[in-house]
């Protein structure tokens, strides 16, 4: 697709009029995401903002998944090399704040699970959508690291502080019934209907006057900045504080065997 060259690890269509659809697809490993396919996702957002034939955009997994969050791989080359770590820090940053500041409204689909980087973009969707199957948590405490890649910066304003204190801490999962009770997601709609009540919001909002959606959607997301923001800064740096140290390796090895951490 013309102006999209730069992001070949990321499924790009339009099965609508001014609608963008990005889906994650991983074959074999629940979509997650690759250390190249998070920078594009960290990048993409601004080239969206500044396609005027885009007005609205719909984000999905394939194959019945939407992510398993970042892959593990790379994972352990932060851990191990200052100079992915490094890097790696400052796309996790540009991922959170370069869709915030993406102008186009974006609505999320998420089916099965729904983890880490992948989670990120999920919950800062400006709609989102799950369904009852959908399995959401953020896995960082479990890995052995803090809960950097979004969540300080959504997940209380969205559900409160004792219940995002709950999740966060313990990576206690929730499905998309209980995301959408809590606030934590927009809707819950059944399985079959996931893609088609994604593509209808996402037409509505290509169909609606651009100035006014975009407008409100900068107001809205103030707040976002200013209440989340500065926590969102610091549980970035002591989450990449964490990959430098000893647990991440014990995170990473219990995930793989199946097994409970032992740290």
């Amino acid at each position: 697709m013309e102006g999209y060259d730069a992001y070949p690890s990321l499924e790009l269509d339009r099965p609508a009029t001014h609608v963008l659809r990005l889906t994650l697809r991983a074959a074999g490993r629940l979509n997650a995401v690759s250390g190249t396919m998070h920078g594009e996702l960290a990048a993409i957002w601004k080239t969206i903002g500044e396609d005027e034939e885009t007005r609205a955009v719909v984000v999905r997994g394939a194959d019945g998944a939407f992510s398993s969050g970042g892959d593990l791989d790379l994972v352990l080359e932060i851990a191990n090399d200052p100079e992915t770590r490094r890097r790696v820090f400052y796309e996790a940053r540009d991922l959170v704040y370069n869709l915030i500041a993406c102008p186009t409204p974006i609505v999320s689909a998420m089916a099965g699970p729904a983890v880490g980087a992948g989670l990120a973009v999920g919950l800062l969707a400006d709609i989102s959508i799950a369904t009852p199957s959908t399995k959401i948590v953020d896995g960082h405490t479990k890995l052995g690291v803090a809960a950097g890649d979004h969540a300080a910066i959504v997940w209380p304003l969205l559900c409160g502080m004792a219940k995002a204190k709950y999740h966060l801490l313990l990576c206690e999962p929730m499905d998309g019934v209980e995301a959408e009770r809590l606030g934590l997601v927009s809707l819950c709609v059944p399985d079959d209907e996931l893609e088609d009540c994604a593509l209808a919001l996402a037409t509505r909002l290509a169909e609606g006057s651009q100035s006014a959606l975009r407008h409100t959607k900068i107001a809205l997301n103030a707040w976002l900045l200013a209440s989340g923001g500065p926590a969102f800064d610091a549980s970035l740096a002591l989450e990449f504080l964490d990959m430098a140290g000893p647990d991440v390796h014990e995170g990473v090895a219990a995930i793989r065997e199946k097994r409970r951490p032992s740290f």
